[in-house]
């Protein structure tokens, strides 16, 4: 198996000595050739000084002027490191200095300068722990008679590539738009070098979404064999020795909700049950695939999918984390025995936590449900649905439609009542929902463009934005999400009382300096908003703004500023305060094992307790305590795990956390871009038409603007207003025109004609001609950047849209 230097040093916690054998299986380095790159790794870091072998085992050694962190570069070939740890600086580093490292690279930075209040520490790069780009987008080029070189689309890769003669005909890869793997990157005077993988066409229309994303972000998009070998051996159908040690549910009346079955969604890997009481109390069994079962440690399966790291959702295609074979084995499908780990919470009348189990289960699936159809069932007593002027992407089905499910009918009433008791919980506590829009409606000019947007994946937990975001056209959605959300926070909570390892969901506070900028321009624009607190953010604020912002025609800009302010969500060995969901303890992720490896991981801790969990002090000791409930919660004062057992668990995940996080940006990345090609070419074909738009933001060099009917954004650059001179305004996020008292502020309604499209880099330029507002006469002048002087700053004509303005592919 390949691993990467950061791979390897991932292994080193704190200053304990780790064995080459050790080493061996955590990268599965099973062969005489994988063993000899290893060891020649390790002599490598050994002479860098990088590890130091003491006895036969290395340690890390730690530099006080060395930082890890991950290169991000601009065209200018200015570039910076930045490192993972919060508040810390970003390295500037000089093109000279970076020692062949290519943008996305993770690194290690020996810091040369010291910053200053106005400028940033300087460093070198002094190794290389993980190469970003394996392959890159290229255009072909032939440099000399026989020789040819391709020159990456990323402008931020500052370099060309050698090519090496391979299968395909270089010749006819000239002017071309291909796929190039790197089959050596630079080494002293030598360029890098690779071979053209595929020819995707003349230029980026002419390839195709899919192939363009998976290039760009070199996405894996077949599993190797040994992998899907492994797949076709896992059992379908349940042994009675599965069944050892598992609490059975199959009686229990069990449902799944999920969304319309499309291709990007038949792995459901969570279901529910409901039973009450002898106390008048309502049990909610909340059921997760058991995929860590058929899944092993260090087995194939394992190693591809935490390479991957979480399933990739791809307009129609997924390219998932685990082979469909294995969806297959765990999906929760209807009439079929599936092993579960399960959370059965007791809640009363008010949605608080009486008690709670984890338990491992089996469980029968007797109704699939989708969420138009409980949709349709819970508001079957109402003569309207819940916001009749939004349409829907699915209409909903008549009664007549759902009579096979007049067995669940009681069941999601009271699921749908003590959901919302569970939100109003959640919302008591200072959580906040944010209220965007979550789907384009279908619109007759663009409909492949709105099926695709209102299809697209969501996770049945807080997702990748750290906030819950309001469905307010279909409130039955929201039973499976706050069931889910309340589960991950029991688990959380249940590893934390334990004193087990666990991987936790971090969503961290925004800086105070960065929610009074963004109090002020809400200011501004009318909206009397504070903090309870002036040095301190909590997040009953944000639920306050929300709830003014929803008084405001502007809602959706000023979501959009509120969004601005959030701090991206990261995967922690360490528990801590989740911002978006008030939670000051712990949060984890465990309701999603098919689509996401970090809750995978949390299925093997779990088993763990299961398994090899002391329920008592000592074998002496007469009292136990069940390890499975929070009954035991407070009455723990011995290691639960074998030492042995935890410290394996502990340094695995401190191994893979990083990696986790970067993987998911990675998805989102890739989400996002397959999402912004699609609204590229659509505007292709609609340039010179005009549109109403909202303003979004406003800089220097113009202001963006949301085609409203289409959810697509574009620019209108300063250069195209040509009626006047226009100063920008950075407290009012403005621009006023000197003369005739013009202005395009924030929030402000404009037509714009669309000018031209970058397909690849999926920027749409944007001509008002229309629309915006007047400026008042005592609007404060003092706040303004006159463009002469702008371009004065900048050194360039404004024309040419530098990168450091922020309208790039990377932002």
């Amino acid at each position: 198996m390949d691993f990467s230097i950061a791979e390897l040093l991932a292994n080193f916690t704190d200053d304990k000595l780790v064995a080459p054998k050790a080493l061996e299986k955590k990268l599965s380095c099973t062969d005489e050739a994988g063993l000899r790159k290893l060891q020649i790794v390790l002599d490598a870091l050994e002479r860098v000084g990088v590890l130091a072998k003491e006895r036969g085992k290395y340690r890390r050694v730690h530099e006080d002027d060395v930082v890890e962190g991950k290169l991000r570069c601009s065209s200018k070939g200015f570039c910076f490191a930045i490192q993972d740890i919060e508040g810390s600086e970003d390295i500037y580093i000089r093109e000279s200095h970076l020692n062949t490292a290519w943008n996305g690279d993770r690194v290690l930075v020996r810091v040369t300068k010291e910053g200053t209040r106005r400028r940033s520490p300087e460093g070198e790069v002094r190794l290389i722990l993980d190469r970003a780009n394996s392959s890159v987008l290229a255009r072909v080029k032939q440099a000399e008679e026989g020789s040819y070189r391709a020159m990456p689309l990323d402008d931020r890769l500052l370099f060309e590539v050698d090519l090496k003669p391979n299968g395909a005909s270089l010749p006819d890869a000239v002017d071309q738009l291909v796929h190039v793997e790197i089959l050596r990157y630079p080494l002293g005077q030598y360029p890098p070098l690779g071979r053209v993988a595929q020819i995707l066409g003349s230029d980026a229309e002419a390839a195709s979404e899919f192939d363009i994303v998976c290039c760009k972000h070199d996405l894996p998009r077949d599993f190797p064999e040994e992998v899907l070998a492994a797949a076709k051996k896992l059992p379908v159908k349940l042994r009675k020795a599965d069944l050892k040690g598992r609490l059975d549910l199959r009686k229990l009346l069990t449902v799944t909700i999920d969304g319309p079955a499309t291709a990007t969604g038949p792995a459901i890997d969570d279901a529910l049950t409901l039973e009450k009481t002898k106390s008048g109390h309502w049990r909610v069994g909340i059921h997760i695939a058991d995929v860590s079962y058929y899944v092993s440690p260090d087995s194939p399966l394992d190693i591809e999918a935490r390479r991957r790291g979480t399933s990739i959702y791809l307009g129609d295609t997924v390219i998932r984390m685990l082979p469909e074979q294995v969806h297959r084995s765990c999906s929760l499908v209807e009439d079929a025995d599936r092993l579960c780990v399960s959370v059965l919470v007791t809640l009363d009348e008010n949605g608080e936590v009486v008690e709670y189990e984890i338990q491992p289960t089996v469980i029968q699936v007797d109704y699939r449900l989708d969420y138009q159809q409980v949709q349709a069932i819970v508001q079957r007593h109402e003569e309207a649905v819940a916001d009749p002027q939004v349409p829907l992407a699915y209409p909903l089905p008549s009664l007549e439609d759902l009579e096979d499910f007049q067995p669940t009918f009681d069941m999601l009433d009271r699921l749908f009542v003590l959901s919302q008791t569970v939100r109003e919980q959640r919302l008591q506590r200072g959580a906040f929902d944010l209220n965007l829009s979550e789907r384009l409606f279908p619109t007759e000019a663009n409909p492949e463009l709105s099926n695709f947007l209102s299809t697209k994946f969501q996770y049945d937990d807080e997702g990748a934005l750290g906030a819950m975001v309001v469905s307010s056209y279909l409130p039955a959605r929201s039973i499976v999400t706050e069931f889910m959300l309340l589960a991950n926070q029991l688990v959380a909570e249940h590893l934390i009382e334990l004193q087990v390892p666990g991987v936790y969901r971090v969503h961290r506070t925004p800086d105070p300096g960065d929610v009074q900028e963004l109090l002020k321009l809400v200011s501004n624009m009318g909206i009397d908003a504070y903090l309870e607190q002036e040095d301190a953010v909590h997040s009953r604020d944000y639920q306050r703004l929300v709830s003014q912002f929803a008084e405001s025609k502007t809602e959706k800009v000023l979501t959009y500023l509120l969004l601005a302010t959030f701090k991206p969500a990261i995967y922690s060995t360490m528990p801590g305060s989740h911002f978006g969901l008030a939670l000051e303890d712990a949060y984890t992720h465990f309701t999603s094992p098919l689509r996401r490896y970090p809750d995978l991981l949390v299925h093997r801790v779990l088993h763990a307790i299961f398994n090899e969990g002391r329920d008592r002090r000592t074998t002496r000791s007469k009292e136990r305590v069940n390890l499975r409930s929070s009954s035991c919660h407070g009455q723990i004062n011995w290691n639960v795990l074998p030492t042995d057992l935890h410290a394996e668990l502990e340094d695995d995940i401190a191994a893979l956390v990083v990696h986790l996080t970067e993987q998911e940006k990675l998805s989102q990345d890739a989400e996002s871009d397959i999402e912004g090609l699609k609204k590229a070419e659509f505007m292709q074909q609609h340039t010179g038409k005009v549109f109403h738009g909202l303003i979004t933001g406003v800089q220097s060099y113009g202001f963006f603007v949301e085609i409203e009917e289409l959810l697509v954004e574009g620019l209108v650059h300063v250069s195209s207003l040509k009626d006047d001179w226009y100063e920008y305004r950075s407290r009012q996020q403005k621009l006023v025109g000197r003369k005739n008292r013009k202005q395009y502020k924030l929030g402000d309604r404009v037509e714009v004609q669309v000018k031209s499209v970058d397909y690849y880099r999926q920027q749409i330029d944007l001509v008002a001609v229309g629309g915006g507002s007047e400026a008042l006469e005592e609007d404060e002048l003092e706040d303004t950047l006159p463009m002469d002087d702008l371009n004065e700053d900048l050194g360039e004509d404004l024309n040419d849209e530098p990168e450091e303005d922020g309208y790039d592919e990377e932002d």
